[in-house]
């Protein structure tokens, strides 16, 4: 036999992340307008911010409750032998004397081989030494290839260092806060994160809905959300998710909103109640 939920319970079920121990069964709750469930408000994203290289930590620039914008520098990793690799590589890729000198031994060698044939042609030299003249002339266009494309390895060898001194620097990847600094200067990072962050608009809101709803949900629908006290107010959000597998152990499904939040003015994890506006 199925137990029946009163629609006042049914609308009226607490979020949680294992779901509620309510037996499962049908709710004969309406999606009408004013119907209310409980939610929590979320980060839209947490992360946590490391290097992709160990080493050192020089400096970190953020700390705990800091507001960061998506590129900006938030710690730097001792790079003093990437600093002096890239010099030297950049050195290199700027050098032309290999190119330079090539080009004066070609002009050489081809006003030789036009002399030369000149000659020949008055009898004054062999058929030989015009032969020569011509190999030398083409072994000079041959080094003056081979040195652009060693200047051109250089220059690929130069941004290679760059990349290497460049992921020694860690920028923000999001917008948000930092949560927590997890390292300071003078640790040694080996694969640890560095800093935590949330990105706070848009923010995340998490719903869980009785089963009597499914179906009358869908992605797209606005939704009043209001946050506890002594926060208040109402704020609108769009649905973004709705979940296709049924909790049976509490007779719920999981429903996703995005809750637009410039200036991070709403703080995230606060509990909250949802309206449905239709």
């Amino acid at each position: 036999m199925i137990e029946r939920i009163s629609p006042m319970i049914a609308t009226r079920i607490l979020p949680c992340a294992a779901g509620l121990a309510l037996a499962a069964g049908t709710f004969s709750v309406p999606l009408a307008h004013g119907a209310e469930l409980d939610c929590l408000i979320e980060p839209y994203v947490v992360v946590n911010v490391s290097a992709p290289v160990d080493g050192l930590v020089e400096r970190v620039e953020v700390d705990r409750g800091d507001v960061v914008e998506e590129g900006q520098v938030l710690a730097v990793l001792e790079s003093s032998v990437q600093q002096a690799t890239l010099a030297i590589a950049r050195a290199r890729a700027e050098m032309d004397t290999s190119i330079e000198a090539g080009k004066v031994r070609l002009d050489y060698s081809i006003r030789k081989v036009a002399n030369n044939e000149k000659l020949l042609q008055e009898g004054g030299i062999s058929e030989r030494e015009v032969d020569e003249a011509r190999a030398q002339r083409d072994l000079n266009v041959i080094a003056i290839v081979e040195a652009q494309e060693n200047k051109r390895l250089a220059e690929l060898d130069m941004k290679r260092a760059e990349a290497e001194l460049g992921i020694r620097t860690i920028r923000s990847p999001i917008n948000g806060v930092v949560m927590e600094r997890l390292l300071s200067a003078m640790e040694q990072m080996k694969q640890t994160p560095i800093v935590k962050l949330a990105q706070l608009d848009p923010l995340r809101v998490e719903v869980f809905a009785p089963i009597a709803l499914l179906g009358k949900i869908a992605v797209g629908m606005t939704v009043q959300v209001r946050p506890e006290a002594p926060v208040g107010g109402a704020y609108p959000a769009r649905v973004t998710v709705v979940d296709r597998v049924v909790d049976a152990a509490s007779g719920t499904f999981g429903v996703r909103l995005e809750l637009p939040n410039p200036g991070n003015r709403l703080p995230a994890g606060l509990k909250c109640r949802i309206v449905f506006s239709q």
